[in-house]
């Protein structure tokens, strides 16, 4: 009896080791069991009520006095500072560059008549060979 129930025992603990979860599964359980472990360590939520807070710190302002003025100091004036302008830039004019015009091109037509696309031409030997 003593082995079936070590063995009934061993079984209930490796089932969930055999249980196969996703990546993102994993991932979240993981943070969710790190975020209450953390809440139990640091003593906040449910867990707090064990751990009171500590009571807030009052911290009084100082007080400051003015002090009495014994010697009444000088007020110094210093005069503004000179104003310096620097002269004008010498402008300096350029006649601007001559503008130089290609003859017009020279363009020589046939004689009208005597021009004609070989297409159109009519000729002997053309009548064998057409393109």
């Amino acid at each position: 009896m003593k082995r079936v129930a070590a063995f009934v025992l061993l079984t209930m603990l490796l089932i969930p080791g055999v249980a196969l979860a996703g990546s993102s599964t994993d991932a979240a359980l993981g943070l969710g069991a790190f975020a209450v472990f953390n809440q139990i360590l640091s003593g906040t939520g449910i867990f707090g009520a064990f751990n009171p807070a500590p009571a807030p710190v009052v911290v009084q302002r100082p007080v400051y006095v003015q002090q009495p003025v014994y010697v009444q100091q000088p007020v110094v004036v210093a005069p503004p500072a000179p104003v310096y302008v620097a002269p004008a830039p010498p402008v300096y004019y350029a006649p601007p560059a001559p503008v130089y015009y290609a003859p017009r091109p020279v363009v020589v037509y046939p004689a009208p008549g005597y021009w004609m696309h070989r297409h159109h031409a009519c000729f002997e030997h053309d009548r064998r060979h057409r393109d």
